[in-house]
């Protein structure tokens, strides 16, 4: 029986997640209804008046199953997403990355949208999230202020606008020779963080280079706005030679176990998952460039071969606190008739956007079906991705590219070189898994 109008699905944004939920529901017989604001109002970086537009760079990034984004467009690939497909054909030379032609790549996604009988796109800005009906809210790391309200009283305290994301490391790459586990004062279980401590000489060499080191210039629709609690570590170093020796980088209640006396300055490295395959650098949010970040950031005692999950940023960034608003399948605990998709979940990336809004389509369209709701083992890329942003740190929570430390660790142990391979594998054959029981 065809029971495709008795299901309607409001998507709110036109951009990668909203297009791709669009689609995916529309697939499997649910009525859509998209709000795109735009031709009618543009935000600040906007220009092109279709749909996914591409608003930074064209790259969607590395193809190689080595690059967990690889994977994650693999898996899409494999799951019918619109996003990769309009990739693919609309694709442009780029070595070993999938870039686009973002005119081609934007009127390729519009144009199926716009003939998919099932999907009715409304233009103009919906200020309001609907009282009613199983709704996806997609808009954006740059959603109008007048939507923003709304979700502000939706969300609370949050409700973030400008994220600030400190680099974060691999753990395997980390030298332990010259770093030591422990916590201020002993507190917590003692060894909660890893601790880089420097010398007089490496202190100040570092803080010089950092100081020197080359900016990123803000976009023209970011306003400059730092805040005392997510200063560029940077723009801290700049107020003075000791001024991060008495902020991120104090080493009170610290002692090197090598010396056996408090290091001149520390540098503190807190887990970012519970297999702590991962670290961040506490209080290291910048906005220096990322070859800048490798070659400063390195220059940290015992991370001169560190391997850089994420580099760091801070920009405008409309997101809220996924893990402690967000159910697992992206719906709000307080509302579960509401999803959230793309980048304002704290996803971060145009492959990682799309992944978020494919399942949020899926999963609606279960509910609105009747059908129980899925998510992909967090041994996929597309289930680490959802893991991670729904059961993060609430304390910490900032937006997160897809990376292999998000994937549990192996059973087997594998050489090193062999261990992305295997967790492709892993990842593939759990995605066929999932697939067949949806």
């Amino acid at each position: 029986m065809n029971t495709e109008h008795l299901h309607s699905l409001t998507i709110i944004g036109g951009g990668l997640a909203g297009c791709e939920a669009a689609w995916q529901a529309a697939q499997r017989g649910v009525s859509v209804v998209l709000h795109e604001m735009k031709p009618e109002k543009f935000s600040p970086a906007h220009h092109l008046a279709g749909l996914a537009e591409l608003v930074c760079s064209n790259s969607l990034r590395g193809i190689s199953l080595d690059n967990a984004v690889g994977l994650l467009k693999e898996e899409l690939r494999r799951c019918g997403s619109l996003v990769m497909e309009a990739a693919e054909a609309t694709r442009v030379p780029a070595g070993g990355a999938l870039a686009v032609d973002r005119q081609l790549f934007s009127e390729y996604v519009t144009d199926k949208m716009e003939s998919h009988p099932l999907i009715r796109i409304e233009r103009g800005e919906l200020a309001n999230i609907p009282a009613e009906g199983v709704v996806v809210i997609a808009s954006g790391p740059l959603t109008s202020d007048a939507l923003a309200e709304s979700l502000a009283e939706l969300t609370g305290d949050r409700l973030y606008f400008y994220d600030a994301i400190a680099p974060i490391v691999a753990a395997d790459s980390l030298d332990m020779g010259k770093i030591f586990a422990a916590s201020r004062y002993g507190k917590g279980d003692g060894d909660d963080y890893l601790n880089c401590p420097l010398n007089e000489a490496e202190y100040l060499a570092f803080v010089s280079e950092l100081v020197g080191a080359e900016k990123v210039a803000p976009r023209d629709f970011e306003t400059v706005v730092h805040f005392e609690g997510c200063m560029p570590v940077e723009t801290m170093a700049e107020r003075g030679v000791e001024t991060l020796r008495f902020g991120p980088m104090k080493p009170v209640g610290l002692t090197d176990p090598r010396t056996g006396a408090e290091p001149h300055a520390v540098i503190q490295l807190r887990s970012e998952n519970r297999d702590k395959t991962m670290f961040n650098l506490v209080g290291f949010q910048t906005k220096l460039t990322w070859p800048e970040q490798r070659r400063v950031f390195r220059m940290i005692p015992g991370l001169e071969r560190v391997e850089f999950v994420r580099l760091g940023s801070m920009h405008r960034n409309t997101f809220i606190n996924a893990p402690a608003l967000l159910l697992p399948t992206q719906q709000l605990k307080a509302d579960p008739r509401l999803f959230f998709a793309g980048q304002i979940t704290g996803v971060e990336g145009y492959v990682e956007s799309a992944a978020s809004g494919f399942l949020a389509g899926i999963t609606a369209a279960r509910q609105l079906h009747g059908l129980p709701l899925s998510v992909p083992s967090p041994e996929t890329a597309l289930g680490a991705l959802m893991a991670h942003i729904t059961n993060a740190d609430v304390r910490h929570f900032q937006p997160m590219n897809v990376n292999y430390g998000l994937f549990p660790e192996l059973v087997v142990r594998v050489k090193k070189k062999e261990k992305r391979q295997k967790l492709a594998e892993r990842a593939l054959a759990a995605l066929d898994e999932w697939k067949e029981n949806l």
